[in-house]
């Protein structure tokens, strides 16, 4: 399964040309696609259907779809995300296509880590929600405390997505807290970025 990222700082690039660069990925590469759709470039449950329909003619097959308010603050209600989970589920039956829908909630993401064990109870009632409307999967990236991650994976229905960060390091150690998917987010590309820069400067 690749991974395209079609956003930058809140889906600072249009719509269109996210569509052409999910096109091109697609078209490049023989496994299955996902792409991180943010918020899915709007708010009304029919319209972010509808953005969904041209990702899924792309030729991806997976979205992450998240509850952020984007550009904005806060996160939608469940009823408000549930609806919208409901109308992209709808749209990839139309399309034929069984779209994975990984269901992001932004209850962790920068937000302080003393914290979370606060954020816990909504966090596994948004679960049950998103997975009634339809979702395959539930991630929580910002969330890196064992004891949360292992309380999440024992009592949500779905998958659990968890963001390699902090002290999230191996796998393997994740996957023992029954995890079923890990992603990395930006940060190889950072660190890249941070080592090209370091060798770039080092240049005498």
């Amino acid at each position: 399964m690749a991974a395209a990222h079609g956003y930058d700082n809140g889906e600072a690039i249009p719509l269109d040309f996210v569509l052409r660069i999910f096109k091109r990925i697609c078209a490049s590469v023989e496994v299955p696609v996902t792409v991180d759709f943010e918020g899915g470039y709007a708010t009304d449950p029919d319209k972010v259907a509808e953005n969904v329909r041209q990702v899924i003619r792309t030729g991806a097959v997976g979205i992450n779809f998240e509850d952020g308010v984007v550009k904005g603050d806060g996160l939608h209600s469940i009823s408000a995300q549930t609806a919208r989970i409901c109308a992209i589920k709808a749209v990839a039956a139309d399309e034929g296509v069984p779209l994975v829908l990984n269901a992001r909630t932004d209850l962790f993401l920068g937000t302080e880590p003393a914290r979370h064990q606060g954020y816990l109870e909504e966090a596994l009632e948004r679960e049950a929600a998103y997975a009634d409307a339809g979702a395959d999967c539930f991630f929580v990236p910002g969330l890196t405390d064992a004891r949360f991650i292992s309380e999440v994976t024992e009592k949500a229905s779905l998958p659990v997505n968890v963001m390699m960060m902090g002290d999230l390091k191996s796998i393997n150690d994740i996957a023992a807290l029954g995890v079923s998917r890990v992603s990395y987010g930006p940060d190889p590309f950072f660190e890249f970025l941070s080592n090209l820069t370091a060798a770039c400067t080092s240049i005498k």
